[in-house]
């Protein structure tokens, strides 16, 4: 057997190893606008423990420990008793936006990373995105995606209702 010959045996299986594992990277990306300005709009959503005050499926947010900026774990309570544990892998004031991870959870999965940001729009206005990427476990792909959509559908939604009456 050649050298080019062994190293396609080696290398094949790999590299479909790979592929699998990427096309598995699911993406939920929504956005909506609202009736506030940046900074009104950063006020309530840019502070890492409080997405209790404008999700309606979160019922309270502590921050575990000491840390209050990057590093910073929150565990959130939701309104059915299930608790989700997310670490804040950044946050930037100024350009108004933070990341997160989930790092303990009920929801069906795994890898998830998201990033919460507030751009201006006009008319004085704000578009709020919320997008993230994750695998699916435990569930389908269209199931982990259905289940990430209707969770930021609600909060997007509540915003709305909250900044546009």
């Amino acid at each position: 057997m050649s050298k080019i010959t062994f190293k396609l045996l080696i290398m094949i299986p790999l590299l479909a190893f790979a592929t699998s594992a990427y096309a598995s990277c699911l993406k939920v990306s929504k956005e909506t606008t609202i009736n506030a300005s940046p900074d009104t709009a950063w006020k309530m959503i840019g502070d890492f423990n409080h997405l209790d005050v404008w999700h309606p499926v979160v019922v309270d947010s502590k921050l575990v420990g000491d840390t209050k900026g990057v590093g910073a774990v929150r565990v959130l309570t939701l309104g059915n008793g299930a608790s989700i544990t997310e670490k804040l892998l950044s946050h930037d004031d100024g350009a108004r936006h933070y990341s997160y991870a989930i790092t303990e959870s009920p929801l069906p999965v795994a890898n998830y990373e998201s990033t919460i940001s507030i751009t201006p729009a006009a008319d004085g206005k704000s578009v709020v995105k919320w997008t993230s990427s994750f695998n699916a476990k435990g569930a389908s792909d269209e199931e982990a995606v259905k289940t990430i959509t209707g969770i930021y559908d609600a909060g997007l939604n509540n915003l709305n209702k909250h900044f546009n009456q």
